[in-house]
């Protein structure tokens, strides 16, 4: 049985807050507050492969350190600006 979307919603939210590194946490939970209630499946899918992505690496490529993937390239431009307002 699969899960419904208020679940995965849920979920996603919760695995945005609990990385590891705490810079992460902060950028990807507000990211998560503001943004996953209007994602379609398919860009919940790629925001969930996001979450797989190291934190360093996610971080490096929020920061603009490094260029991320193009699959990942407009979700790490939006977390990049909640990145921006925190700073």
């Amino acid at each position: 049985m699969s899960e419904t979307r208020e679940i995965r919603l849920k979920r996603l939210r919760l695995r945005s807050m609990r990385r590891g590194i705490r810079e992460m946490d902060l950028i990807l939970q507000a990211y998560a507050a503001a943004h996953l209630d209007r994602m379609d499946d398919a860009r919940l899918d790629t925001y969930e492969a996001l979450l797989e992505v190291s934190d360093p690496e996610l971080y490096a490529w929020i920061a603009g350190r490094e260029t991320p993937p193009d699959r990942f390239a407009e979700l790490v431009k939006d977390a990049s600006q909640i990145l921006n307002k925190q700073v």
